[in-house]
């Protein structure tokens, strides 16, 4: 294979003529081939090539329709084989990578247009691959253990040898058992509190081994913003315990959908707790032989655990349209946290005197202290509960306690930002009125290039936008009557896209009862893998597919998608997260809630006019665009140029 697409001339600026061959690409290549030229692609080409030449972030705002992905593929390539590391190429989440990734994506039309080998790995987050352990523990403690029986022989045969292996392969995508709803495959995919690094199989795990299969890709590493945040917040931890970082050295990083890192990285930059899981840790001490004087204070601290646990439950409170739960900090609980900490202190003084005494099995050692160290940095920030931002979640084992810093931006700028790398912010909606401000400073970002262009679709002869008058303040049910009549316009082909999993649940329940759209399939996110719903969804153009999260991203061109309903208006839940940026805010509605939904809602707006052929209907079902008249003069700010917004369709 050769190594450029292109004939290259050492003697001349690498990057430049890269440019000349992205443009050669999109003027001659890529028409021959049937493609359109689009004057978008180009001028976005131009913008890049900036970025890459002089290494620095960019915003690339680019409308649907104008091919921002192809560009941005093309330079990332070239720079990988330029630079002999790969490119990172970051998605919102694990739907879009297996768009970008599908047999009709992006990179296959490259693949095939351009005759062109990419070398392009998945590198899906830990939590969408099948856990051993976990499905031993489903095999023989769960209701439903015959059917994670058969899953279970069904596994790679090399899971079941212990010999050694003469070839594996990679499996336990959650990909590849579409049939499991998300309540199921949480019992048996990997989760945060999994100790794999005592896993006597973790040598044979799926994870593992794609990990191990992706670090070797030459050209593009595709992962998720968690899974590349997450990246940056363990890279120097997994050093210190001598593990390579997640994902290997790399040149440049493009943010898909970019205007979603900041909730990633606050996603990723931070810790999480459970005394389950302590008391699992801290035990296996007493295994060995230990001083009295430890044994006493392993007592204490899981008694401590235990009654901070405690606290917490009684001190917590459930927020609608969130499963995180508001905890009420008081003098008692800070009391509970501060003698746990106290306690931690003693257990790490006392292991100093273990280790020199060599009566410890040092690995387990190590992790006890790393563990330790953990809790220590998360609880250090309850001393100074203004710069803590915490939140408890409900499992089957007990609380998680969530904590995290209050502002993520020095661990982006430091970590992210000062590496001398092109980033690339890519999305059709990364402005507010015009300017990249309010997403630049919710990550810190200082210096930057930016541009903007729209798309190039006929959008007041493709797009009806309705928003009807609600007369009885939108209820439900009158909602419902609304999106039924909708239903039956279109005949199915829609998309209805929800604020909160309680809307979609409440919905399921109320459509099923009615018999006018009996003869529609209905597909829920949830309810099976969402890149199988989303296949199913576009292959049955009767179909309805009902979604909280994909308003960005989707990519459904065609008659199949010929109407999208917004049910409510996109605005950020009342959790603790937007909570604190509430409170940090002099005008916290038009600073944060009213920025945050109408990019929201312009992505899902965006869902429906996917090529020049597609035509159909919005419909937004929201009682504020009659209740407040700043709020509809925002979105109608927001509207595609030339659609008018209207109340009869």
């Amino acid at each position: 294979m050769e190594r450029y697409p292109f004939v290259h001339d050492p003697s001349k600026p690498f990057i430049q003529q890269v440019g000349d061959w992205v443009a050669d690409v999109f003027y001659e290549l890529l028409p021959t081939a049937g493609f359109e030229v689009r004057d978008e692609q180009i001028y976005m080409a131009f913008q890049l090539e900036r970025a890459f030449l002089e290494k620095k972030a960019i915003f690339a705002e680019a409308g649907v329709g104008t091919g921002k992905t192809l560009v941005y593929l093309l330079y990332a390539i070239c720079y990988a084989r330029y630079t002999r590391k790969p490119a990172i190429i970051a998605c919102a989440d694990e739907s879009l990578i297996e768009q970008l990734v599908k047999p009709e994506g992006d990179i296959a039309k490259l693949a095939q247009h351009l005759s062109l080998a990419i070398d392009a790995r998945l590198g899906k987050s830990p939590d969408q691959y099948l856990c051993l352990v976990k499905l031993d523990e489903a095999r023989f403690k769960d209701e439903q253990g015959a059917q994670w029986e058969d899953l279970y022989e069904n596994l790679p045969d090399f899971v079941h040898n212990p010999q050694p292996m003469q070839k594996f392969y990679a499996y336990g995508d959650r990909k590849n058992y579409p049939h499991l709803n998300d309540e199921q495959w949480h019992k048996i995919n990997w989760d945060t509190f999994q100790d794999c690094f005592t896993c006597d199989i973790r040598h044979r795990c799926g994870q593992t081994l794609s990990r191990e299969y992706y670090r070797h890709s030459s050209d593009l590493i595709i992962c998720s913003h968690d899974y590349y945040m997450e990246h940056v917040w363990t890279f120097e931890g997994r050093k210190r315990e001598g593990q390579l970082p997640l994902l290997p050295d790399h040149c440049a990083v493009v943010f898909d959908e970019g205007h979603l890192l900041e909730s990633a990285a606050m996603k990723a930059l931070g810790y999480k707790m459970k005394h389950v899981v302590f008391e699992e840790i801290i035990t296996r001490l007493l295994e060995g032989q230990i001083r009295e004087a430890l044994a006493v204070l392993i007592d204490e601290a899981t008694d401590q655990s235990e009654i901070m646990f405690q606290l917490l439950e009684q001190r917590s409170e459930s927020i609608p349209g969130s499963d995180r739960k508001q905890i009420h900090l008081n003098d008692e609980l800070l009391k509970a946290v501060h003698r746990f900490r106290s306690i931690l202190t003693a257990i790490e003084e006392e292991l100093v005197f273990e280790s020199e005494l060599y009566t410890l099995d040092d690995y387990q050692l190590r992790i006890v202290e790393e563990h330790i160290e953990m809790l220590q940095k998360a609880l250090r920030l309850f001393e100074n509960s203004e710069a803590l931002i915490c939140w408890v979640t409900d499992s089957e084992d007990g609380l998680t306690l969530s904590i995290m810093p209050k502002n993520v931006k020095e661990v982006l700028q430091e970590r992210v930002f000062s590496v001398n790398m092109p980033i690339v912010f890519s999305s059709a909606t990364l402005s507010v009125d015009g300017s990249f401000q309010y997403v630049a400073d919710s990550l810190g970002l200082e210096h930057y290039l930016s541009f903007s262009v729209n798309s190039p679709y006929d959008y007041p002869n493709q797009m009806q936008a309705f928003a009807p008058k609600l007369a009885h303040g939108g209820t439900f049910s009158e909602k419902m009557e609304m999106a039924i009549q909708l239903l039956e316009r279109t005949k199915g082909k829609a998309l209805i896209l929800f604020r909160t999993q309680e809307e979609v649940q409440q919905f399921k329940q109320q459509i099923m009862l009615d018999k006018r759209c009996a003869d529609m399939p209905f597909y829920y996110e949830g309810d099976q893998e969402i890149s199988y719903l989303i296949s199913a969804f576009q292959s049955n153009e009767a179909s309805v597919l009902c979604a909280v999260s994909l308003w960005e991203g989707l990519d459904v061109p065609g008659p199949a998608l010929s109407n999208v309903i917004i049910w409510s208006l996109p605005f950020p839940p009342n959790d603790p997260v937007f909570m604190a940026k509430r409170n940090a805010s002099t005008a916290p509605f038009e600073e944060v809630d009213l920025p945050h939904m109408l990019l929201r809602l312009r992505q899902g707006m965006g869902r429906l006019i996917r090529s020049r052929g597609d035509h159909g209907i919005i419909a937004i079902l929201c009682e504020e665009l009659q209740q407040k008249a700043s709020v509809r003069e925002r979105v109608l700010s927001v509207m595609p140029e030339g659609v008018v917004l209207q109340e009869t369709l």
